[in-house]
């Protein structure tokens, strides 16, 4: 919840709960002063001299480009080594008159520099030609400056050098799995955890996505699939979060609730993922031993593990329900057919009762994107069967009929379980 929308609603709260008779000024007046100030925004001044910053970095870039090749090699470092330095004096200026979005822009630019610098000198003196190195270099230096300085900017030039690094080091080696990047992760992670901030988490749970999905692409097991693959991960996300946000402190609540949301929407997309790729690129397999790497099997029944974990020390219904979703999308998998005769109905039941559960969990704790990621799963599971699977189009038409009755009963029966005021 953004800061200033929350306060605009508490305000408009209070006005209304003064005017009820609910409570009396005085308390009114000591909720207000016991507020933290709003922190500085960007104003229009601000976006305007960050516009203008840019510009003028463009016109130095461009004009040391065009004149690149008659400038010195010492004299070529020393410029880069001189950009740098003078985006650092200008964050430190920034962050000391409390000017903090100038000070994160300062200290974005020079990661890139820094970046830019690496690529530069290994060009001029015919450095290795180790690009994923390099780009490993590159966002150590991006880390450390974001731990000195705190800026969101850094972190994030950090995490894509290296999502670069790992994607290369994956399509280099491609069987064998790439851990060091996990290491990385964690570093990265632990920042967003320090700072508690919401950006930083967004940043953290955005980064996981391309390693899992070159890690699932690249592996060459026997009869693998990409999108099951997916489903493990997307569970150890989902279940991580929760059980994060799970832990009595603030800060775990924040990167948690971040990370089981991206959860949430990456196990949407791979249940859609199950349905309308297993018939178009991705064969079926044609033995009976499981198609998934037992790493990755490992990581989905931590997910669901620690998805159980999370509902008993918060006492949740909807985590549960979470966990069941987890499971079913992961179940999916050893009860898809083993030949290609016929269609595989039970893995299409589950995969719809996984994102039912994913909708009511969030209903039940108040979660909406956990809802928008279970609507969506729902369409794209009820199109990718329709539409997307070979077969016949009557049996298909019957087993959604079906399915649509089957939960109309289970509407009823929870609307009578359910407390009339949870309705």
């Amino acid at each position: 919840m953004f800061e200033k929308s929350y306060r605009d609603r508490l305000e408009a709260d209070l006005a209304q709960w003064e005017a009820d008779g609910v409570i009396a000024p005085a308390a009114a007046a000591s909720i207000r002063n016991a507020l933290p100030p709003l922190p500085a925004g960007i104003n229009i001044a601000v976006v305007v001299g960050i516009v203008g910053g840019l510009l003028i970095a463009a016109a130095f870039l461009a004009f040391v480009a065009a004149h690149w090749t008659e400038i010195a090699r010492l004299l070529r470092f020393a410029i880069l080594l001189a950009g740098m330095i003078a985006t650092s004096g200008l964050g430190a200026w920034f962050a000391a008159s409390g000017r903090n979005v100038l000070a994160d822009l300062c200290a974005s630019v020079g990661a890139i520099i820094f970046g830019a610098g690496i690529a530069l000198v290994g060009q001029m003196y015919h450095l290795g030609d180790d690009f994923a190195g390099g780009m490993l270099l590159w966002s150590i230096g991006a880390f450390a400056a974001a731990l000195l300085t705190g800026s969101r900017g850094a972190l994030a030039v950090g995490l894509v050098a290296a999502g670069i690094w790992t994607c290369m080091r994956i399509y280099d080696a491609p069987d064998v799995l790439h851990l060091p990047f996990v290491a990385v992760w964690l570093i990265a992670a632990s920042l967003a955890f320090a700072w508690n901030s919401r950006a930083a988490a967004h940043l953290v749970a955005l980064a996981v996505l391309p390693w899992w999905i070159a890690t699932s692409l690249r592996f060459e097991f026997d009869g693998a699939q990409p999108s099951f693959v997916l489903a493990n991960g997307a569970a150890l996300l989902f279940g991580a979060g929760l059980a994060l946000a799970a832990w009595p402190s603030p800060r775990a609540l924040r990167l948690g609730t971040v990370l089981s949301i991206y959860g949430a929407f990456s196990l949407a997309a791979v249940a859609v993922l199950e349905v309308t790729t297993v018939d178009d690129f991705i064969r079926f397999r044609t033995g009976t031993a499981s198609g998934q790497p037992l790493w990755a099997i490992l990581c989905g029944a931590a997910g669901v593990i620690l998805a159980l974990v999370s509902a008993t020390f918060t006492k949740r219904a909807g985590e549960i329900l979470g966990a069941c979703a987890t499971g079913l999308v992961l179940l999916a998998a050893p009860i898809w057919p083993v030949s290609t005769a016929g269609e595989p109905w039970f893995a299409y039941a589950a995969l719809l009762c996984a994102m039912l559960c994913l909708v009511v969990s969030g209903v039940l704790d108040d979660v909406r994107p956990r809802i928008v990621a279970g609507w969506l799963g729902i369409a794209g599971v009820i199109a990718g069967i329709t539409w997307a699977v070979k077969g016949s189009l009557l049996r298909r038409s019957a087993f959604l009929a079906a399915a649509g009755i089957v939960t109309v009963v289970f509407a009823t029966a929870l609307n009578r379980a359910l407390p009339r005021a949870a309705r």
